[in-house]
């Protein structure tokens, strides 16, 4: 019955986002047209066409606020705060609510395609004024959210441990975690570390946890896709490629500089490989995840936007298509809940990999004392 109820919660979200995203594609203009020339366009007859591509980009491209729904010419968003600096004005910290994109100037800037820029008394863009933007955009707020979730679940879960020790059976909530925990800890951090696993398990639980949760909260209609945001998978990527680098010794880089038991002129080609190699490990971490959370937003809505599409051709088939449509995005939605888990899973186990190969040599020379 509970999966029952799932499923059709689900089915419902996705046709109340079929239609919102229908009026939203119909309603508003096109990006670089004003009101005015959609209104003119409109009285002579002339139809907006659905723009897939571009609603697809739109909904999985950062913003300054969210955007939930449009209705006729009303707009249903949640406005976030914009922090702007320039050396020239100081800072500005106001709503964005008193923006509409591409139209209206406020405090002296503008937005235009979710970009803030510096513009003159008569509204023109100012080239001579930088502006640099400290925003909390939707994709900050969400990873502001994730933060303090993955803190309340920690702190939370520790406390029930320390209230009632470890010989009691976990309950609740702590039932649902403790078993992902000593899964990251028995599959993914003693096999690649060893006996230093306790040393690298907070920073593996944190990255594995905090993943996790940006990927179930972007499969929200209407949230922010932050980990399919390249910037935010290369900060991860970065961290882990620091706490590598700290985790290196000896052994670590001398097979990098001087690989042995290889002819002196193999090391000559494979010293500039390993060191390439040192940072393609964190670039893989950063585009498996991004490419991977991208691709499934992209699937999803592609399917949607099917409906509009063969709308166009003919209103039968835009209403035709429509369970199709529907079934198929509640399908790979599906499919989405384990890539979230999955994508968690991958980015943990490949960075305690690493971390375990900077480190490799110590096995070796624990094995030969033994």
């Amino acid at each position: 019955m509970t999966l029952r109820s799932v499923k059709s919660l689900l089915v419902a979200a996705f046709s109340l986002l079929s239609v919102f995203f229908y009026y939203a594609s119909m309603a508003q203009p096109k990006e670089h047209e004003t009101h005015e020339q959609a209104n003119a366009d409109h009285k002579e007859g002339h139809s907006e066409k659905f723009n897939a591509g571009e609603s697809i980009l739109h909904h999985i491209a950062d913003s300054h606020e969210f955007h939930f729904f449009t209705l006729g010419e009303k707009h249903f968003t949640m406005p976030l705060p914009v922090i702007v600096y320039s050396p020239q004005r100081g800072l500005s910290v106001f709503s964005s609510s008193k923006f509409e994109e591409g139209e209206v100037a406020y405090n002296g800037y503008k937005l235009e395609h979710d970009k803030i820029v510096a513009v003159d008394a008569n509204g023109a863009v100012d080239e001579s004024v930088k502006a640099y933007d400290f925003s909390i955009t939707k994709n900050v707020f969400q990873m502001l959210l994730a933060v303090i979730l993955l803190i309340w679940i920690m702190t939370s879960i520790a406390k029930k441990y320390k209230a009632q020790g470890h010989n009691v059976a976990p309950s609740g909530f702590q039932n649902a975690v403790e078993p992902v925990i000593t899964f990251v800890r028995d599959d993914v951090a003693k096999p690649n570390l060893g006996h230093k696993y306790e040393k690298y398990m907070p920073y593996l639980l944190t990255v594995f946890f905090f993943i996790l949760i940006n990927n179930i909260i972007g499969l929200i209609p209407g949230s922010a896709n932050v980990t399919g945001n390249i910037a935010f998978t290369a900060l991860l990527a970065v961290i882990s490629f620091i706490v590598i680098m700290i985790s290196t010794n000896g052994h670590f880089w001398g097979h990098i500089f001087w690989p042995p038991g290889v002819p002196f002129l193999v090391k000559l080609i494979l010293i500039p490989v390993e060191l390439l190699s040192i940072f393609i490990k964190p670039a893989a971490l950063m585009i498996r995840l991004f490419a991977n959370m991208t691709a499934g937003h992209i699937v999803i809505l592609s399917f949607v936007s099917l409906i509009f599409i063969f709308g166009q051709m003919a209103t039968v088939a835009g209403w035709g298509f429509t369970p199709v449509s529907i079934a198929f995005s509640v399908f790979i939605y599906f499919i989405e809940i384990l890539v979230a888990f999955i994508q968690a899973f991958i980015f943990t186990n490949l960075t305690a990999v690493f971390i375990g190969q900077a480190f490799e040599g110590e096995h070796h020379d624990e094995a030969h004392a033994h």
